[in-house]
């Protein structure tokens, strides 16, 4: 038992994570408007997290999602299969003229003063058709599943998406999983159709069989409906505002046991302070600092909490589950793409302190 979570020892499956897959256009440091060519990175939240457990740390994972039968869904497909993640797909038929589309994500990398600028296309996305009865979790979970994962950016795609995740975390809680939900509040998302008064109603019934969260300041304030704190924070880097808002959180969501964030002090587009913290069970937890040289700064988050569930699983104390998460974000970071390039003996040199620009 990790933290007082009672994850099962064993299953089929380490985790399935609920999610949208997406392709992301990246033109690198040239804005959008200036491009000529781009890279093609596949992503999704939820993606993300079974995709560097699976690549990175060596679990079984699986992906419940969407998937349109045209090219772009074969060439995610096959991304997805390389990352070793076992897909459960709901196919759509492309009609080769307006969908059902995979969504498209733009983002440049920005640099120096620049930041990135990130904007979708979304439109008739595949995953936003998807709803309860579109998978048989009982067949999914068949095997065993120990921990099933997801997220804000699902939830906010639609109407019917909200209510999977709920369809889904109630047979995955039946099934003896531990049950995560990463926040991840994005403004443009709900404001199509509801706007935060929505968001917080919608994921606050997501929440009540949630046992981790991930989230900021942010994403718990607008998500969860919850009051900001009242004291402001001396820096980024400062854990005391996000530990004061865990208390509501907790009052309002007496079951979560965890809670955990990224800390991040930007002071150029690629130069940041990075840092992590976690709560878990009434403790809490912070991990060491570092600069971090970003190349690409998109999955940073995921990363963070891809390493810090590893850790869970694998029976780390929640101290140690804390610094593997931070130090797998940082070098996420290193690499292009929204996945992992690491691989789990990089992580564990650099959670143990293997870098010159540590600062305990």
């Amino acid at each position: 038992m990790s933290g007082g979570l009672n994850i099962p020892s064993n299953g089929a499956l380490d985790l399935v994570s609920l999610g949208a897959l997406v392709h992301r256009l990246d033109p690198g440091i040239i804005p959008f408007r200036k491009a000529t060519e781009c890279q093609i990175h596949v992503s999704g939240g939820e993606f993300n997290v079974a995709a560097n457990l699976a690549d990175c740390f060596r679990l079984n994972t699986g992906i419940a999602t969407a998937m349109a039968d045209y090219p772009i869904g074969d060439l995610i497909a096959e991304r997805v299969k390389a990352m070793g993640v076992k897909p459960f797909y709901k196919h759509f038929k492309h009609n080769g003229v307006n969908g059902p589309n995979m969504a498209t994500v733009y983002s440049d990398h920005g640099h120096g003063v620049r930041p990135p600028v990130v904007f979708y296309n979304r439109s008739n996305e595949a995953a936003a058709h998807l709803k309860v009865g579109d998978f048989d979790w009982k067949e999914i979970f068949a095997g065993g599943v120990r921990w099933f994962h997801s997220g804000g950016i699902f939830a906010a795609l639609s109407e019917t998406t909200g209510e999977l995740i709920i369809d889904g975390m109630k047979a995955a809680k039946m099934a003896g999983a531990i049950v995560s939900f990463d926040l991840n509040f994005r403004e443009k998302l709900w404001n199509i159709w509801g706007g935060q008064k929505k968001a917080a109603e919608v994921v606050s019934r997501i929440v009540e069989n949630v046992d981790v969260l991930v989230g900021n300041e942010e994403d718990l304030q607008k998500g969860l409906g919850i009051p900001g704190p009242e004291v402001a924070a001396k820096s980024a880097l400062d854990p005391k505002t996000f530990f004061d808002m865990i208390d509501k959180v907790v009052k309002k969501h007496p079951q979560v046991k965890a809670v955990a964030t990224t800390l991040r002090e930007v002071h150029s587009t690629n130069r940041h302070m990075w840092g992590a913290v976690a709560w878990v069970n009434g403790k809490t937890y912070v991990s060491p600092t570092c600069e971090l040289d970003v190349h690409d700064r998109v999955g940073g988050g995921d990363g963070y909490a891809s390493g810090f569930f590893y850790g869970l699983l694998a029976g780390e104390s929640p101290e140690d589950a804390v610094k593997l998460g931070w130090a797998h974000g940082a070098l996420l970071t290193t690499f292009p793409g929204d996945t992992t390039m690491a691989t789990v003996e990089q992580v564990r040199a650099f959670a143990k302190g293997g870098s010159a620009r540590i600062q305990r």
